[in-house]
């Protein structure tokens, strides 16, 4: 494919995104477009938030083993001295479990762009799952390094992917 092509295809893709100039409308296809897009990542972020509960508050049997760890770097030590599969079991896994909420929520919302509102916003929804976690699921604790790589997971998702589609589904 051209590269010249490609670029004004893609700038008529980010163009059609934009707001209509004043005392123009926009054609019927841009916003039906524009809705199918926050419905898809709505439906999106629902499953998303469905799978990721699943995985976080399902009790465990964890043999007497589960224990908080408020200091960080502490679990991340553990993980590291533990033979390589289980490693990058823990932490791929902890990588892995919110990144897809630095690709959706952009899209949902372009006020959710960004690194450090990604960052912010995923802290929190991290810290209250952990402590959910800690207080109520059985065979689990609060971890501090579960937070800090989940949200190094969505920045990281952010950096690779969310940003890019976001501003070509969205518009800058």
């Amino acid at each position: 494919m051209d590269g010249g092509r490609s670029g004004t295809r893609r700038r008529v893709l980010v163009e059609m995104w934009q707001p209509a100039p004043p005392g123009e409308r926009v054609p019927r296809y841009v916003l039906a477009l524009r809705a199918a897009v926050a419905v898809a990542a709505f439906g999106l972020l629902g499953a998303f938030f469905y799978v990721a509960f699943r995985f976080t508050l399902t009790p465990v049997r964890d043999h007497g083993q589960a224990g908080a760890n408020f200091r960080p770097g502490d679990s991340l030590r553990f993980y590291l001295d533990r033979p390589t599969e289980e490693a990058l079991f823990q932490i791929g896994g902890n990588l892995a479990l919110l990144a897809p909420m630095g690709v959706l929520l952009p899209l949902v919302a372009k006020r959710l762009r960004g690194p450090l509102r990604l960052a912010v916003l995923t802290a929190l929804f991290s810290f209250a799952v952990e402590l959910v976690q800690g207080a109520f699921v059985i065979g689990r604790a609060f971890d501090i390094d579960d937070v800090i790589l989940n949200v190094a997971g969505v920045v990281l998702a952010y950096a690779l992917l969310g940003r890019r589609l976001s501003r070509s589904l969205r518009g800058s």
